[in-house]
């Protein structure tokens, strides 16, 4: 393949000053948020967030206005908090069903129709009333919105498929009819154990279209942790897969997926979609065929009226103790939130194509298939190993199917790396128009890199932050804000965040709590059956105020950082550090690829400093290099910080979208039996050499 220059930076780099990238007129002109500003005499991003969050209701009816979202019936009220900040109502009073924003309003005609009626929206509101887009059922947009691709898939083998709108709109109508002629109806769980192939798209909108909770569980699960997360929630029906590839292996989900439901007994039903067509799935009397199931069910369905506080998906995070929580989303929150961040961080629109690289089971699988959809834009799936069977898969991918939004974690970038930029370069990667991050904190390192090496400079990286419970993003980056490496530009619009200390009080150039003093939609409505457990999380150190659980700071020009999980945090000569401001320092040493820093007890001092340290090919673990590393942490961190011991390792825990377990590390290094929830782990051989680290 020929090797392509880096495009010339659209952006207008500014002298003497801490930013990487400034908005050009092309960004600024664009942007969704900047006409959404202007549409209400908001002249800049600091007046944005404080009317954001000085009148949350209005902020959120603007948003739903401005993002053009259908109700079946209007709210007679925005916000409802007679119950406390912990269990908000929004929209109260409506009838409202994310499918159809999400699908059904993106189509010329329903399925096998030739109703074309015009598409039908409220009257201008007058100020103080709230008169909300309502959707006439019989009521369609354009033939244009039903032809344009909502799903491009690729397979780790090569295997590519599209579907426009409206052919998903028949899958998953004819999925719908096919739960509901298994007895599936309004409130019923349903679990979705599935690659990232277009039919998971069609499960997870065909659940909420009969009124039905789905329940997304990682593709790389074994079956002890999809049987839980099922058994849980009493889940009634497993949606799932055969089998799909990884690394040029063929992994046997469907296995694993009937013994997951032989240990939860509510399970009646496994509708298997069969993705390799494998004879070696054991025979079940409870296995229903995807292809039968979808074959005898009709094209056509009448979306179901829910309520906006109606539970649509339960989706389980992973505790280092205890079994998993499984944070409720409703119809009218998390796929709203999802929408609004990635419109105004992200400003995504219909000719965008997003490729966020995740699954199901993590949040922002949900998040992008709900916001990308409503958004009208397309997604892309991708099923394998973006560096399988070459290096340069990813960037292969992104120049195939002209991908505009990235979506990619650190320690991704980190691994991608390695393989030096020669893969990259030999790639057109001109349709990208931002970069984004989650999952993690960054290092300078790699941020630069990705931002050089992939987007030529001329591409922001929108740092997002945020959480399962969150829906998206607590603080994140803006396509029209100043980019400052590793950082983020602030709070995401609406969001009341703050960073306090030990006393609840704001810090400003210190590290301290990550709190959000506001509800906001999106908000979690409690863990399933387990309204005690939620509070006590996230509600219990300060009066009406949510603790989130993350290191954060803000510096001198007003950037924000997140540091780290509050219990990954370190504390030496009691001071707190946040493990990624040692790995930065860790892998700014020539020979260290990858860095995990970690606090352990000490007898005199309380807690010491050890870091777990990759190296890059062609180096070799010594004494020499070691004190090498310790050293280059003293020189940029102070003596006090200097690490206790450094080891060398050939492997780290992570998840498979590259997220770092540090509390894994911590545990096996120290020995401990107890490990918590390992369901999430993608390579278990990593503990042993975290054991063995020399």
């Amino acid at each position: 393949m020929p090797e392509h220059a880096a495009a010339q930076p659209e952006s207008r780099f500014l002298e003497n000053n801490p930013f990487a990238w400034s908005p050009s007129d092309a960004y600024l002109n664009r942007s969704r948020l900047r006409r959404f500003m202007a549409s209400h005499g908001i002249e800049n991003l600091a007046e944005l967030h404080r009317r954001s969050v000085a009148d949350i209701a209005w902020f959120w009816d603007a948003v739903v206005r401005d993002l053009g979202l259908e109700f079946y019936q209007p709210y007679r009220q925005v916000l409802d908090l007679s119950q406390g900040p912990q269990w908000p109502r929004w929209f109260v009073g409506a009838r409202y069903n994310y499918v159809h924003n999400a699908l059904d309003r993106h189509l010329s005609a329903p399925p096998s129709s030739t109703d074309t009626g015009k598409e039908r929206r409220g009257e201008q509101a007058h100020p103080g009333t709230v008169t909300p887009a309502v959707a006439d059922p019989g009521a369609r947009s354009s033939n244009a919105d039903a032809g344009r691709i909502a799903i491009a898939w690729e397979g780790e083998d090569g295997a590519v498929r599209r579907l426009g709108y409206a052919e998903l709109a028949e899958m998953t109508n004819r999925l719908a009819n096919g739960l509901r002629d298994l007895g599936i109806g309004p409130g019923d769980r349903v679990g979705i154990y599935m690659p990232m192939v277009p039919e998971v798209v069609a499960a997870t909108l065909a659940c909420g279209k009969i009124g039905a909770i789905f329940i997304p569980c990682f593709s790389g699960y074994a079956a002890p942790a999809v049987a839980s997360r099922l058994a849980d929630c009493g889940a009634r029906v497993l949606i799932t897969a055969d089998g799909f590839f990884r690394r040029g292996n063929v992994v046997p989900m469907g296995t694993a997926a009937l013994e997951a439901a032989s240990q939860a007994p509510s399970v009646e039903h496994v509708i298997m979609y069969r993705r390799l067509a494998r004879t070696d799935v054991p025979a079940d009397s409870r296995v229903v065929a995807w292809d039968d199931l979808l074959g005898r069910s009709s094209p056509s369905l009448t979306t179901l009226q829910t309520r906006p506080d109606d539970p649509y998906m339960i989706i389980y995070t992973s505790g280092t103790t205890g079994r998993p929580k499984g944070a409720v989303h409703v119809h009218a929150g998390f796929p709203i939130k999802a929408t609004q961040d990635l419109a105004h961080c992200f400003d995504l629109q219909a000719d965008d194509v997003l490729f966020w690289l995740t699954d199901l089971g993590w949040m922002m699988g949900p998040w992008a298939i709900a916001g990308g959809l409503t958004l009208g834009a397309t997604l892309f799936l991708y099923e394998g190993a973006i560096d399988y069977p070459r290096p340069d898969r990813l960037w292969e991918l992104v120049e195939h199917h002209r991908a505009t939004v990235l979506g990619i974690s650190p320690t991704a970038v980190r691994s991608l790396m390695t393989h030096g930029d020669d893969w990259v370069r030999r790639h057109d990667l001109s349709s990208l128009r931002a970069l984004g991050s989650t999952g993690e904190p960054w290092n300078p390192d790699p941020w630069w890199w990705l931002f050089r090496t992939v987007g030529g400079e001329r591409c922001p990286i929108i740092n997002y932050s945020g959480g399962t419970e969150i829906s998206g993003g607590i603080v994140g980056g803006l396509t029209i804000a100043p980019v400052k490496p590793c950082a983020f530009a602030g709070p995401v619009p609406g969001m009341d965040a703050d960073v306090v200390d030990e006393d609840g009080k704001p810090i400003r150039g210190a590290v301290g709590e990550l709190v959000i003093r506001q509800p906001w939609v999106g908000m979690t409505s409690g863990f399933w059956q387990d309204p005690e457990r939620y509070l006590q999380t996230y509600w219990s150190r300060w009066p009406n105020v949510w603790v989130h659980g993350d290191w954060a700071m803000v510096d001198e020009d007003g950037a924000w950082y997140i540091l780290g999980r509050s219990d990954d945090t370190i504390k030496l000569a009691g001071k707190r550090v946040g493990p990624a401001e040692v790995e930065s320092a860790a892998v700014s040493h020539p020979a260290v690829r990858e860095a995990v820093a970690i606090g352990v007890p000490h007898e005199v001092k309380g807690e010491a400093l050890v870091v777990l340290a990759i190296l890059r090919p062609g180096q070799a673990p010594s004494e020499g290099l070691r004190a090498a590393i310790k050293d280059q942490i003293t020189a940029q961190l102070g003596r006090a910080l200097r690490p206790e011991d450094v080891r060398f390792v050939d492997d780290l825990p992570r998840t498979r979208n590259a997220k770092m377990l540090r509390r894994l590390v911590r545990a096996a290094y120290l020995g401990q039996s107890d490990l918590g929830d390992l369901s999430s782990l993608e390579n278990p051989a990593a503990i042993d050499a975290v054991r063995h680290a020399t």
